[in-house]
């Protein structure tokens, strides 16, 4: 017998089931204190489904910057795990925590985030991050993160594993082979114990920190477990992005795109965004058609794909609402 709980809510709108999530939130989130100092109403444990014949699910009641998100994937997926890709590409959703590193390793007091001293000297940083190599080389390395992880997971014999390319392999190879086709060892994870603590250093531990596919009736579909969720900045990324990368994977492979399944930890929203949350939840009876996405079809190879392979049509939001970033 067909769930019929869940096939209401795989045929939701993207916004109508991130909307419900913020009401959650609010309405039976726990008080709770946090790395950054800031606070959160926070819970633990929630699912999203998303049917990716049904468009793309980028939220509608505000505006979710499409570019930036497209930009940190291709970062992610080539391996890279430098800040220069981003700086050069203009995209600045990395940019707080390594200038703080670079801060702290100088023994320079950290200004308010926000402040005016810290914004004029975010933006010389970054400035330096473009133009000077050997500054670049030195404080732009965030160290093994998503990508690093994702493409060069280092084993203990100094061996590396592309995660992403064997993924790739197997779900290629499930075309004639059953076996792979209904195989459960279809993840990448970014979660790698021994190399948490350098990550520290310049980056943040993986927040969405373990993915796997799943192949049936020709459809490609992802699940994300992401073990911290800012809900009102980080969420509408991730939801976004790791739909993308099913849909490229999935175009690799000669599949179609099946569903993208967001799985939360820690979900939080931080007290300084409830404001903010309140004007977006006020939008509920306008939420508008979610967009579709396009994808360069002759590209058939991860590290073929640029910013100009993507297309999003007919995407109509609402205004942007800004919010503080917690570092």
């Amino acid at each position: 017998m067909q769930d019929k709980t869940q096939d209401k809510m795989i045929g939701k709108h993207v916004d109508e089931s991130y909307l419900d999530l913020l009401e959650h939130i609010i309405k039976n989130g726990a008080t709770k204190t946090d790395r950054t100092g800031t606070g959160t109403q926070s819970l633990f444990g929630y699912q999203m489904r998303f049917n990716l014949a049904d468009g793309f699910p980028l939220l509608t009641t505000k505006k979710v910057p499409i570019k930036s998100i497209i930009h940190e994937l291709l970062w992610f997926m080539r391996g890279d795990t430098n800040l220069k890709y981003l700086a050069d590409n203009n995209i600045h959703i990395w940019d707080e925590w390594p200038y703080k590193s670079y801060l702290l390793r100088n023994k320079v007091t950290v200004p308010k985030t926000g402040s005016e001293e810290w914004n004029t000297g975010i933006k010389e940083f970054i400035e330096k991050i473009k133009t000077d190599e050997k500054f670049c080389k030195e404080y732009g390395n965030l160290g093994p993160i998503y990508g690093y992880q994702w493409r060069h997971w280092k084993t203990p014999d100094g061996k590396e594993i592309d995660q992403i390319a064997n993924v790739i392999e197997n779900i290629k190879g499930s075309k004639i082979d059953p076996n792979h086709r209904d195989g459960r060892r279809l993840i990448v994870s970014a979660w790698n114990v021994s190399d948490i603590e350098e990550m520290n250093k310049a980056g943040l531990p993986p927040c969405h920190c373990f993915f796997q596919f799943y192949v049936v009736n020709g459809k490609l579909s992802c699940q994300l477990y992401q073990r911290s969720c800012d809900t009102f900045l980080g969420v509408p990324f991730n939801i976004a992005s790791y739909a993308l990368l099913t849909m490229i994977i999935a175009q690799i492979c000669e599949l179609d795109p099946g569903e993208f399944v967001w799985t939360g930890g820690d979900v939080h929203l931080y007290s300084n965004h409830l404001d903010q949350v309140k004007i977006q939840l006020s939008r509920r009876g306008d939420i508008r058609p979610m967009p579709k996405m396009k994808i360069n079809p002759s590209k058939k190879k991860i590290e073929d794909f640029v910013i100009e392979d993507f297309e999003l049509v007919d995407y109509n939001p609402h205004e942007g609402i800004k919010a503080p970033i917690a570092v």
